[in-house]
């Protein structure tokens, strides 16, 4: 009679055992999924994976707290146009122009909702819903960085246009790709 107790005792614990470890497993792929190659990065930014994930929670629960918008179609066409500006000046001031790019990206990011207190706090809170699209957003700011003493390439600047148009181009559609248009 006590071996059987034991027995399912065993039992009893392995299952417990096996359905932590599942729903821990599940709650990792939900981040994964989520936060895309940001997870990565994160958990290789801290001691642990435990406190990486913590973290990429609270970020989630910040933006969850958030007001984000889509835009309304006059809002994105005029937003659209300002960055076409953006992209024409380019030619004649590049340095301007990747200045300039940043300033919108930033505005815009301020128009659907996003806190734009500063750059770090951005990258956590553009992490949730732009994850694949942030390491673009870090690049553009490093060069943009540069450009500031002039210690960027003009080939460097061009990637940094290139960088902020993913962002931009995520944030201007909600996070849609922009419907190719008719010919």
């Amino acid at each position: 009679m006590s071996l059987i107790v034991i027995i399912i005792a065993v039992v009893l614990v392995l299952l417990v055992c096996g359905v932590a470890a599942w729903m821990v497993t599940a709650r990792r792929r939900k981040l994964r999924e989520r936060f895309g190659p940001e997870y990565e990065r994160t958990v290789e930014g801290k001691d642990s994976r435990r406190a990486a994930e913590r973290e990429l929670r609270e970020r989630q629960e910040r933006h969850d707290a958030l007001d984000i918008k889509p835009l309304p179609a006059p809002v994105r066409d005029r937003y659209a146009q300002d960055w076409t500006r953006v992209q024409e000046q380019f030619v004649d001031r590049p340095d301007d122009a990747v200045h300039e790019a940043d300033r919108l990206v930033t505005t815009l990011m301020g128009e659907r909702g996003y806190p734009t207190e500063g750059y770090e706090q951005q990258l956590k809170d553009l992490s949730v819903e732009h994850g694949r699209t942030l390491e673009h957003y870090r690049a553009a700011h490093e060069i943009n960085d540069r450009s500031s003493s002039h210690q960027a390439t003009t080939e460097e600047l061009r990637g940094a246009m290139v960088h902020y148009r993913a962002l931009f181009e995520e944030l201007l559609h909600n996070g849609d790709r922009p419907r190719e248009s008719q010919a």
